[in-house]
């Protein structure tokens, strides 16, 4: 018998994205996120900004029943937009990617 669904928005088939964030003395924990967070909106929140601290993000979908750390792919994802908008990556930002991404980031990325 399978188990009533949990997902708050159900059937949905895109994966849902959460980041842990680092609060220092107070610990760690993945952030207050809306019900369906996407790739894009976390690629979008780190390049504003959003973000203090990401240590890592990770993905689940419930419908099909698997999750797995992301962080390395937004990353790349987050340097891939911001070189093509011409954008600087925020300071916790470049951080994250520093630890995710194995390529060294243009100086005109850094802000």
């Amino acid at each position: 018998m399978r188990s009533p669904p949990t997902s708050p928005v159900e059937p949905f088939s895109a994966p849902v994205h959460l980041v842990l964030c680092d609060f220092g003395k107070l610990g760690s924990t993945y952030v207050e996120t809306e019900p369906v967070m996407t790739e894009a909106a976390v690629v979008a929140n780190m390049l504003a900004g959003e973000y203090d601290q990401p240590l890592e993000v990770v993905a689940f979908n419930v419908s099909e029943g698997w999750s797995r750390d992301v962080s390395e792919d937004i990353a790349r994802l987050v340097v891939d937009r911001a070189r093509a908008e011409g954008r600087t990556i925020p300071t916790a930002a470049r951080r994250f990617i520093e630890e995710h991404f194995d390529e060294e980031l243009e100086p005109e990325l850094c802000s």
